[in-house]
């Protein structure tokens, strides 16, 4: 019981967090599941596997949730997330293979270097150059392989390279939110799907997992996630602006450090 509610108190922190940043929640997610997965004693080898994977595949129903809470508000720029998806399932699909096999501290100092240079842009409220603006398709689909590359390989990620990116190219910090929330959604299907595949044949997996996802955390962090969403996407669109940068902007920066010591330290 106690691994239950464990669950449910993660989902419900991730889920406000979702949609209150428009991130998908796994920099959260990941390292408590894996502290969560080791107290249970299961296979080490396949503890950080497994909190991807499921940390993925709930970010899905997450996604669903407060993609439709900012898509009532009007913040989601649905023709920017039909041009990136290509590039974002590619690209996910593509690091969730490639993650048994492929160092990530390269890839991981690139994504720490980007995201605090994006949050002291905001911080400081430095403004993009005025001519900056979203590339076109193909430069979208570039930008998503790398975003959905990255999500999937590190395991977090995916909202806030995709916010800082929007935000990058002048897109308003509510719409930019709304949007990535969006974006959260094929990032966490094509993550969740490829560890699935990955993990199926798998000896030593905890009983209860389907590949590389375990199904009681993930219905765990659902139920309580799907409920919370709605409040904190509720709460984006109630902060005034400069408040809403500080507090992505901060959480950035928080996100920057965690990667860097996990990988590096």
């Amino acid at each position: 019981m106690e691994w239950w509610l464990a669950y449910l108190a993660l989902g419900a922190f991730v889920g406000f967090i979702a949609g209150l940043l428009g991130i998908g929640g796994g920099a959260t997610i990941v390292p408590v599941l894996a502290l969560l997965f080791a107290a249970q004693g299961f296979e080490p080898a396949y503890i950080q596997h497994l909190a991807l994977g499921t940390s993925l595949a709930s970010i899905a129903f997450t996604a669903i949730s407060s993609l439709h809470a900012h898509h009532v508000h009007g913040a989601v720029e649905w023709p920017v997330v039909w041009r990136i998806t290509p590039g974002i399932v590619a690209g996910t699909l593509g690091g969730a293979f490639l993650a048994k096999f492929m160092s990530t501290r390269w890839l991981t100092l690139f994504f720490v270097v980007f995201i605090t240079y994006i949050a002291t842009q905001i911080l400081l409220n430095i403004k993009p150059k005025p001519h900056r603006t979203l590339p076109g398709t193909a430069g979208m689909s570039i930008a998503g392989t790398i975003i959905g590359g990255i999500s999937a390989l590190v395991g977090i990620g995916g909202g806030a390279m995709s916010t800082s990116f929007m935000v990058w190219c002048n897109m308003k910090m509510h719409q930019a939110i709304g949007t990535s929330a969006a974006i959260g959604f094929p990032i966490a299907v094509a993550g969740g799907v490829g560890y699935f595949l990955t993990g199926l044949g798998v000896q030593g997996l905890p009983e209860g997992s389907l590949g590389f996802l375990y199904l009681p955390a993930l219905a765990g962090i659902v139920v309580a996630s799907v409920l919370t969403a709605p409040f904190g996407a509720r709460a984006t669109h109630k902060l005034p602006v400069p408040t809403l940068r500080k507090i992505f902007a901060f959480f950035l920066y928080a996100l920057a450090l965690r990667m860097a010591w996990v990988v590096f330290g």
